[in-house]
């Protein structure tokens, strides 16, 4: 982020108040992320985040049921359905809803596209590929989690983990030193 010289931040902090209000308005609305941000923070608050959680659960269990004419097909709607999340955490700081909206999105692909992880070609390596590193990630952001969350996770997590491991991808998993179980105090 690029800094203010001196001089202009010195008058900048000088201006009448609702010269410094109309600045911001207008600074706040040039930036979709952060108005989403703000509007989540000043207006809905914490109480909305479960809502929030629903409706992007609601999202992310259908497209994955169906049928896909390639791994290819699946990858790029998990790709999809994996930026929504990451932006519901961008906006919401909802890390511990990042963790479980990914390890469940996972999850049902192991459970609803039995076909498309059952043998490691050249055609399903990307998609088994994407599958082993996020479930990496997922267990590297729940490491970070407090504690309290750990006993949440593990169920879906550990699921996650035989799932992989009982696939295609168990040699993607291997090469990312990923465990077999996770019990939350897992460190790399």
């Amino acid at each position: 982020m690029a800094s203010l010289p001196p001089a202009l931040r010195k008058a900048l902090l000088n201006l009448p108040q609702k010269e410094k209000d109309q600045l911001l308005v207008r600074l706040v609305c040039q930036d979709k992320v952060l108005t989403e941000q703000l509007q989540f923070r000043l207006l809905e608050g914490p109480d909305a985040l479960q809502e929030r959680r629903a409706r992007l659960r609601e999202r992310l269990d259908d497209p994955v049921r169906g049928y896909h004419q390639t791994p290819n097909d699946l990858l790029l709607i998990l790709r999809q359905l994996q930026s929504q999340i990451g932006y519901h955490a961008k906006i919401t700081g909802d890390q511990f809803g990042e963790v479980e909206l990914t390890a469940r999105l996972l999850n049902h692909v192991f459970q609803h596209q039995p076909a498309a992880v059952a043998r490691l070609t050249g055609t399903t390596q990307p998609l088994l590929s994407h599958l082993a590193r996020r479930a990496d990630t997922a267990l590297r952001l729940a490491d970070k989690l407090d504690v309290d969350y750990h006993l949440e996770l593990a169920d879906a997590i550990n699921e996650l983990l035989t799932n992989l491991w009982g696939t295609a991808a168990a040699p993607l998993a291997r090469d990312l030193g990923l465990p077999r179980q996770w019990g939350g105090m897992v460190k790399w």
